[in-house]
């Protein structure tokens, strides 16, 4: 089922649901699955699950030379959603990138969800690698997602890259696109990032997924900019509690966000690492229920594939 159409179902009632990671490589799924068996009281509707492109390391050999090598540190994602699909019987949402991968294997990997009948995929640019100081498509990549959109959209028109098959069975992906409440750090501007936004709506984007925010504001702006100008499409805020002092730094500086004086101060004046996390959680409770009082059609929580803060959250809500 689409996510559109959870959203439709819901007739205005606020949806809960989720992200995941697939596990590192070597473990095994039991512990992903273990994290989703805690949140499944809460009816999520669907769960977001995470792609991550191959890295690059360099082995060194007993001549001295070094061996550039590629190697990926989690499974991939249509594995991992058709496990979740079929142990739970729950929507999944694929993150599909450009980064890491060729049209040629996206292709492929489009064709397996449409195979295993999984509705939804969030795509994404992604992330350059750390090696590399911005952004390079893989050859014959795509370098933005405007163009995995075009790509998803011919598919579902059945337009295969190249080849002409006959009685084809059409996909028909539900597109989700990301949205960022504080701009995408590579935007000149907030109003050059919204006009991106709404080029990537208009070629086709289903729904919006925000990038995540701790000043409820934010997203309250950001949600009145969109609609001013022109972009219609469900709007689903992405949070995350603040687990850790560590984070103070990490999150602005990984994700390029602010975080609001208020909460800098109460993680600052916790004592212990638990009350840390009880600080984050409660915030997260409290921007949770002004956003659920403003409607909103979901509440999606960045989990990194942990229960506890994200079910004292939904506790406390759904």
């Amino acid at each position: 089922m689409k996510v559109t159409d959870h959203i439709a179902a819901a007739a205005g009632k606020t949806l809960f649901s989720f992200e995941v990671l697939p596990p590192l490589k070597g473990n095994t799924i039991d512990s992903l699955f273990s994290t989703i068996e805690r949140l499944m009281e809460f009816g999520p509707k669907f769960i977001d699950v995470t792609s991550h492109r191959e890295e690059f390391i360099f082995k060194k050999h007993e001549s001295g030379l070094l061996q550039k090598v590629h190697t990926r540190k989690r499974p991939g994602t249509v594995g991992i959603c058709a496990a979740i699909q079929n142990k739970f019987r729950i929507d999944t949402v694929p993150h599909i990138i450009c980064g890491g991968f060729s049209r040629e294997e996206t292709e492929y990997a489009l064709i397996d969800l449409h195979y295993l009948g999984i509705d939804n995929a969030l795509l994404l640019r992604g992330d350059a690698l750390r090696s590399e100081g911005s952004f390079i498509p893989e050859p014959h990549g795509h370098s933005n997602a405007i163009d995995l959109i075009r790509q998803v959209k011919n598919l579902n028109r059945g337009t295969y890259l190249y080849d002409e098959v006959e009685n084809s069975n059409p996909s028909n992906f539900c597109i989700g696109v990301a949205g960022y409440p504080e701009k995408h750090f590579e935007a000149p501007s907030f109003k050059a990032d919204l006009k991106h936004l709404k080029a990537k709506v208009d070629a086709g984007g289903d729904f919006i997924v925000t990038q995540m925010f701790f000043n409820n504001e934010h997203f309250f702006k950001f949600v009145a900019d969109c609609r001013a100008a022109g972009i219609t499409v469900p709007i689903i805020p992405g949070l995350k509690p603040l687990t850790t002092k560590g984070q103070l730094q990490g999150i602005p500086r990984n994700f390029h966000i602010n975080l609001p004086d208020d909460l800098i101060e109460a993680v600052e004046a916790a004592k212990s690492p638990d009350a840390v996390k009880q600080v984050g959680v409660e915030w997260c409770i409290a921007q949770s229920k002004e956003l659920m009082a403003k409607e909103v059609p979901v509440l999606h929580y960045y989990t990194m594939s942990k229960a506890e803060e994200t079910e004292q959250i939904a506790a406390a809500i759904f």
